[in-house]
């Protein structure tokens, strides 16, 4: 009795690469890691706030925050998320082409933001070593900063293994993961655009 390779079996009876089904081992790790980085963004929000309403020092001490880019930047972070999104939906309907372009389209206006979150760093008078303000402002944007690099990668990826054929309708588990950790990124931004951006407007002395 001989034992079958891959080899042998016809193109449309291989597996490709990744787990089946939606909610697999790394869903769940993707859960948890979710659970614990939210929770440390919490703190950072919190401290924030706490610190704000006890300084008795203009807060920011440069005035009140500029609008522009930073909502240029969350709208420009919401579409990549829609985007995202509708790869996967695309990749379910067995639609490869549109899939990668959208998951590309994404990873564009992700570049697009960390290019204006730099822009915006450099244009403040004030360094992570100034004052406390600054020191939460850049701790806060820079971590985020990080997560959207991380996840970054991780759609690039995820648009190589679209391209090479690994996923289908049945088989899309790691685009599930994927698009789950891009959208925790941008349910995030949308804290911290409200705590950095729009609370000193409301937490204002008169």
């Amino acid at each position: 009795m001989s034992s079958v390779s891959m080899r042998d079996l016809p193109e449309s009876e291989t597996l490709p690469v990744g787990s089946p089904g939606e909610r697999s081992g790394g869903w769940w790790g993707c859960l948890t890691l979710i659970a614990t980085e939210g929770a440390l963004f919490g703190y950072l929000i919190v401290s924030y706030l706490y610190l704000a309403v006890q300084t008795t020092t203009p807060w920011p001490p440069e005035g009140l925050p500029k609008l522009g880019l930073g909502s240029i930047n969350t709208i420009i972070l919401l579409l990549s998320s829609v985007f995202v999104w509708y790869g996967e939906n695309c990749v379910r309907r067995s639609n490869a082409r549109r899939s990668m372009l959208s998951v590309g389209i994404a990873i564009v206006l992700g570049a697009i933001f960390v290019a204006i979150q730099l822009r915006e760093w450099a244009n403040h008078p004030y360094g992570i070593r100034t004052h406390l303000y600054g020191s939460l402002y850049f701790t806060i944007t820079g971590f985020h900063m990080a997560h959207v690099l991380i996840g970054l990668v991780v759609l690039a990826f995820l648009l190589l293994w679209t391209a090479l054929g690994y996923f289908d309708a049945g088989r899309n588990a790691a685009l599930r993961i994927g698009g789950l950790y891009w959208h925790f990124v941008d349910v995030v931004w949308l804290l911290i655009y409200s705590t950095l951006y729009l609370s000193p407007y409301v937490l204002r002395r008169p």
